[in-house]
Formats: structure tokens, sequence, C-alpha cells
């Protein structure tokens, strides 16, 4: 039961971003990108990759074998965002996003062990 509520926590995490691909208000809501950037384009196609990631949770919430690549899908999606938050120095209108990754880290991290040790 532990291993459902975490994988559910995790793709809770990435749910927000994929709605944007169904919402693209949310862009400029979540990242300040407006409409008539070129970026939108991109940050649009994001919301599609969040959505791939958020599916692969919810398969794994359910699904034991789809586990370690779910594990792998959101570590890098949550620790490579991370990673370049740093690099970027913290940009302060990314800090939320920041903490919830961050968060979001625990449930994943008690997942994906349980994950490679079946």
């Amino acid at each position: 039961m532990s291993q459902l509520i975490c994988w559910l926590l995790v793709g809770l995490v990435h749910l927000i971003p994929a709605l944007a691909l169904f919402r693209p208000a949310l862009i400029t809501r979540l990242y300040g990108v407006q409409p008539d950037s070129p970026l939108f384009l991109l940050m649009h196609h994001r919301a599609a990759l969040f959505l791939a990631v958020l599916v692969a949770c919810i398969w794994a919430a359910f699904d034991p074998g789809g586990r370690k690549i779910a594990t792998l899908l959101a570590g890098i999606s949550m620790l490579g965002f991370l990673f370049l938050y740093q690099s970027y120095g913290r940009p302060a209108p990314l800090a939320t996003i920041a903490l919830v990754d961050l968060i979001g880290l625990i449930p994943l991290a008690w997942a994906g062990w349980h994950a490679f040790q079946q």
C-alpha cells in the first residue's frame, strides 16, 4: 500500500505541469511564459513530456513491472530540474517548483528503492 501511495504522490508532482498540455494558460501561470513567446511552444511540448511521466507513475502504482522505468523517468525529470535550477542560481520565480520536486523525491526514493529490491 505504501508503494501505491508513493507512486500516486510522485504522479501528483507531475499532474499540474501535465495539465498545461490541455490548458495552455497554465504555462503562463506556472512559468511566466507568454503565449506570443517562441518558448511557449517548447513549454507546451514539455507539458506532453510531463504527461508521459505522470502516466508512468500511475502505471507503476498499479503494475510492479513498470516501477523501475518509472523510477528512472521521474528521477531524471525531478533531479534534472533541481540540478538545472541550482546551476542557474536558483531563480526565485521557480522556487515553488523546485520545492515541490525536492519534496517529491522522498516518495520517489521510497518507491524506487522498493522497485529495485524486487
